[in-house]
């Protein structure tokens, strides 16, 4: 390296700051305060681009047209000739982690890839992807378990944790300015559900227990934080139910640290999911926890400690277990008390920064 620190160039495509890439945003954020150089390849007006402004950080701009866009990796390939980085970490699939590896190997830098879903597809394609990669990191123990079920070698994975940020997320919210914000009653608890707008996070199985849960909370409400495609869908939904006063479709939102301790409950009812960054933010603002036991879930809420695991598409479990919460105050106050406690001490910023950088030293020492 020529006596300079460490340079690592990170390639994320999603347009979104969503978990993945507020991810990265950390995991650069530490890599800087350690005096390691980032390099952030993006596309042009992608929301993480300006959230990393940091001395240490810098973002190159580069287009890619969908997930057969060959030509990303040539535009990747000029970046690694200019930049000469020390690793290539990979953080997107979305074609990237496919565009991304034939780009580094003909500039001949190690590269790493984050996995972050838990579907992992055909095992063939899955084997075909990992072997791109001098190694593969999963952000959960469900998503290790995958591979290691599509035959990946354990020695080509590692299990790097993701990080919430516990200063910026926090107990302590302002229920008056949540009301008004979302024109909710004055009364009545307030459940939220974090995460895309997609089929598999489970959103409809929510809506088609909310008429049971209103019999015994009339004035219940409901944010839905976030957007994509399955919108439409869902505000039919909600119209057929008639539940149109009920739950209220909030988009994205960049004051999170401000909503969710705010809130009385945070639902997660997905069919799949890699672990679930909306579920430690909330974890780390105390607030009590409902999900489905899939994937990394079950590693943030633990049955009965941070929250209440249910079998997914199950609308009978959801129910009991919504109402569990809602109808015992204590309940809720002890589960987001071990909620906090465990987002403290698993799921650090430090810890994650530190997981990567043994990764990277991995790979450069076989190097």
């Amino acid at each position: 390296m020529n006596g300079r620190p460490l340079r690592v160039l990170h390639v994320e495509t999603g347009r979104r700051l969503y978990g993945g890439a507020l991810q990265v945003r950390y995991l650069m954020d530490g890599l800087a305060r350690r005096g390691i150089e980032s390099i952030l390849v993006c596309p042009p007006g992608a929301d993480v681009a300006s959230a990393a402004a940091m001395p240490g950080i810098r973002v190159v701009h580069v287009s890619m047209r969908g997930e057969a866009d060959l030509a990303f990796s040539v535009r990747l390939f000029g970046v690694l000739r200019r930049e000469r980085p020390d690793i290539v970490h990979v953080h997107s699939r979305r074609g990237a982690d496919m565009l991304s590896a034939p780009a580094a190997r003909m500039a001949g830098v190690p590269a790493v890839l984050s996995r972050r879903v838990d579907n992992a597809g055909p095992d063939l394609l899955t084997r075909a992807r990992c072997r791109l990669y001098g190694r593969v990191i999963t952000i959960s123990e469900a998503i290790r378990q995958v591979l290691l079920n599509a035959s990946v070698p354990a020695g080509h994975i590692r299990c790097v944790l993701s990080a919430v940020d516990t200063a910026l997320y926090r107990p302590g919210g302002d229920r008056g300015w949540l009301r008004r914000e979302f024109g909710l009653p004055e009364r009545g608890p307030v459940l939220a559900v974090v995460a895309q707008l997609i089929r598999r996070k489970g959103h409809r199985d929510l809506l088609a227990v909310l008429p049971r849960l209103l019999e015994a909370h009339p004035d219940l409400r409901v944010l839905f934080l976030g957007r994509g495609p399955e919108e439409a869908v869902l505000r039919d939904q909600v119209r057929r139910n008639g539940l149109g006063e009920v739950v209220c479709f909030a988009g994205f939102r960049d004051d999170l640290p401000r909503i969710l301790p705010a809130l009385d409950l945070v639902i997660h009812p997905a069919c799949g999911e890699g672990l679930g960054v909306s579920l430690l933010q909330a974890a780390a603002c105390g607030i009590p926890l409902v999900g489905t036991r899939v994937g990394g879930i079950p590693e943030v809420i633990r049955d009965g400690e941070t929250g209440l695991l249910v079998p997914p598409a199950d609308v009978n479990a959801l129910t009991r277990a919504v109402s569990a919460i809602l109808e015992d105050p204590a309940l809720g106050l002890r589960l987001g008390r071990g909620g906090r406690e465990w987002v403290e001490q698993v799921f650090s910023i430090d810890s994650m920064v530190e997981g990567n950088l043994r990764v990277y030293a991995e790979l450069l020492d076989g190097k």
